[in-house]
């Protein structure tokens, strides 16, 4: 990463007559370490995958130090983010199914949650330049977890009558990417209007 790294004290708890169990830190760890996701993920998304360390801390409520203990460089951040953001859209299909007024509704949020992702994606290529294999597998990840989640939407949205049938998921995700490739502020208008554009007449 570009932003200096500076020593930070060692954290210990309170002394206690009896070892904590390793369990609650382990927790505690992994609590932490979704806040770093979160919160880069959050400034990815309005400032992109180069966003200062510094400012990913200040979100996240914690020192410099502990984002370069879990990831040393920035690419390996860029890419926890990025499976991050997989894992979230994978599961928020269900959810908003579940939440939303309709499915036609549902499949528009999550293709808002899509266009968030693929900042990290855009990034992440650019990043893996040359690791091309690595980002290779890491599409393939990305593609495996998400064309069936977005299928699922769509097939519910064409079973309610709410957009016109045909339309296969990958085709839509890729439209949806061309789309926010070097488009700039207009990228999500776009994609509302793309995806307005499947409903029934």
């Amino acid at each position: 990463m570009t932003d200096s790294t500076p020593s930070e004290p060692a954290i210990s708890g309170p002394a206690t007559q009896d070892a904590a169990p390793a369990q609650p830190r382990r927790a505690d760890a992994r609590r932490n370490e979704q806040n770093l996701l979160d919160a880069a993920a959050a400034l990815f998304v309005t400032s992109g995958v180069g966003v200062p360390v510094r400012e990913i801390a200040a979100r996240a409520g914690v020192g410099t130090g502990t984002i370069y203990r879990h990831f040393p460089t920035r690419a390996d951040l860029i890419v926890a983010v990025y499976r991050h953001q997989v894992e979230a859209c994978a599961a928020a299909g269900e959810t908003l199914l579940a939440d939303s007024a309709s499915p036609y509704g549902a499949l528009r949020q999550w293709i808002d949650l899509f266009v968030d992702f693929l900042v990290t994606k855009h990034g992440l290529a650019a990043v893996m330049q040359s690791d091309r294999a690595g980002y290779e597998g890491l599409h393939t990840e990305f593609i495996d977890r998400l064309v069936p989640v977005c299928g699922r939407l769509l097939h519910a949205a064409e079973d309610a009558g709410e957009i016109q049938p045909g339309m296969a998921p990958l085709v839509l995700m890729r439209g949806v990417g061309n789309l926010c490739a070097g488009t700039g502020t207009d990228a999500r208008a776009l994609v509302q209007l793309l995806v307005a554009g499947l409903r029934v007449p």
